[in-house]
């Protein structure tokens, strides 16, 4: 049986990812919820959520000693995702509160959404960015396998992630064309929230829980 771990690092809700897991994953897969280094080193997938801030995420990992594991992981090359929050933790600093170091496991910086721009429309754009829009796939990926070049997803957030371009794996407007997802080696992660996404955010998660990381 496929075991999937959530880290649950005290930073938000996470019962809609895992629901959402376990609606694709079915009788073959078991996800639980993660808060030892034990439990995330015999996972066979990782997901690695947030919401929030960073700060408090960053602390609960440390808190837990996860934050010494997920290297390890990395390195192992099992199947990671991360999350919104979970995305702007694996780069090297965030702008979020005045500065925050972030894990580094791979390089970036999360940067804050601009202030005072305007839709097509002449409106003033809202921040947070919060409700559906387009992430346009910018290379082939195993995790976007069965879905458009452009498909629709949730977002919710203030900061955006800003890796290497190599990284850049779906890219998203707002005020400022962004990275919504990122991947690297084993890893992939989203800016939008894919449990939150309907058909395409399912999709999503059922071609990671198919992906060997490779």
């Amino acid at each position: 049986m496929l075991q999937v771990a959530v880290i649950d690092c005290g930073s938000g809700n996470l019962r809609s990812v895992v629901k959402a897991l376990e609606k694709v994953g079915g009788r073959s897969c078991r996800v639980r919820l993660c808060t030892s280094p034990a439990d995330l080193r015999r996972a066979h997938r990782v997901v690695f959520p947030g919401q929030g801030a960073i700060g408090p995420c960053l602390r609960g990992l440390e808190k837990c000693g996860l934050d010494v594991v997920l290297p390890e992981i990395t390195r192992r090359g099992v199947p990671c995702m991360g999350i919104c929050i979970g995305l702007h933790a694996l780069l090297e600093y965030s702008e979020e509160h005045g500065g925050s170091q972030g894990l580094g496991l791979l390089p970036g910086r999360v940067r804050r959404l601009p202030a005072g721009t305007r839709d097509d429309n002449g409106h003033p754009r809202k921040i947070p960015h919060m409700g559906w829009n387009r992430a346009r796939f910018t290379r082939s990926h195993a995790l976007h396998a069965g879905l458009e070049a452009a498909p629709y997803f949730y977002f919710v957030h203030s900061y955006y992630a800003d890796p290497e371009p190599t990284h850049v794996a779906a890219q998203t407007d707002y005020g400022v064309r962004f990275c919504s997802a990122l991947a690297s080696g084993n890893w992939y992660a989203t800016q939008f929230h894919p449990e939150k996404s309907r058909p395409a955010g399912l999709r999503l998660l059922a071609n990671f829980l198919r992906w060997d990381g490779a």
